[in-house]
């Protein structure tokens, strides 16, 4: 089995009139779990931070560009069973203008905003749901720790 750790994932937040809503885009047909609803993911790039991936993926992804950057304090991890493969993804919340157009690569055929009160039903890992609760209330709640997971962009 191999370990790998050179991946983001990237949650893409704008408010909303009631609280918060979350980007979610869909995989084409073709693609590795193609027809799933996603957060924005990829690979970091040689020479790159991981958080700069996660800014160049969301530009890439959905055309936005973050207003205000956050790690979060924890690791997604997960096993891809065909690469065996157990990868370990740093995840990043993106506050984004509420009023900037998603503009999708040919990785998507669809996006969605999914309110922050349908996170539990939209996204279908545990992991992203974790993921998106913690950031919840450290980030977008402003937690006492939000201060210091913040990343000057």
């Amino acid at each position: 089995m191999r370990v790998r750790h050179d991946m983001i994932t990237c949650y893409a937040v704008r408010a909303a009139a009631e609280s918060h809503e979350f980007l979610q885009l869909r995989r084409v047909p073709k693609d590795f779990m193609g027809g799933t609803w996603q957060a924005v993911s990829g690979r970091i790039e040689p020479g790159e931070t991981a958080w700069e991936a996660a800014i160049r993926e969301l530009e890439e992804e959905a055309g936005l560009k973050p207003i205000e950057l956050y790690r979060l304090p924890v690791v997604n991890t997960f096993y891809i069973t065909e690469q065996d493969t157990l990868w370990h993804s740093v995840p990043f919340c993106a506050i984004v203008d509420a009023k900037a157009a998603v503009t999708l690569n040919d990785e998507h055929d669809a996006s969605r905003w999914v309110p922050r009160n349908n996170v539990d039903k939209a996204f279908m890992w545990a992991t992203d749901r974790a993921a998106i609760a913690e950031l919840c209330t450290t980030i977008l709640d402003a937690g006492e720790a939000k201060p210091y997971l913040r990343i000057p962009i």
